[in-house]
């Protein structure tokens, strides 16, 4: 059962691909636009052949990072350019994956046993 919250949300990614050398910071930008009020700002990291992994979260100017927190990762909300950049320090060659974005609320799905 797939339960869906009605909220009119766009997201756009600023850039597709970003190349660094290893020790740069890098910044990854997501642009949105959203009807709601009500709303979280999501980063996730997936490597290859691996689900997507948590990294941080803005809910209202509260920021909740991944348990454990995901080393060199911060978050940068600006509001009033509908922008959220995820700020990854000091690159390392583990870094290189792919990254999502996402608002809050989301699709969120229930599980019911059949007998």
């Amino acid at each position: 059962l797939l339960t869906h919250s009605f909220l009119m949300l766009f997201i756009s990614y600023i850039r597709d691909a970003v190349f660094a050398v290893e020790g740069q910071n890098v910044s990854l930008s997501c642009s949105y636009t959203v009807t709601g009020t009500s709303y979280g700002l999501h980063w996730y990291r997936q490597y290859s052949g691996s689900s997507p992994q948590f990294l941080i979260l803005d809910y209202a100017g509260s920021i909740t990072e991944a348990q454990p927190p995901v080393p060199r990762i911060s978050i940068n909300h600006q509001k009033e350019k509908r922008k959220v950049d995820l700020i990854i320090s000091s690159t390392a060659v583990s870094d290189s994956a792919l990254y999502y974005c996402a608002l809050r609320p989301t699709v969120t799905e229930t599980h019911q046993t059949l007998y």
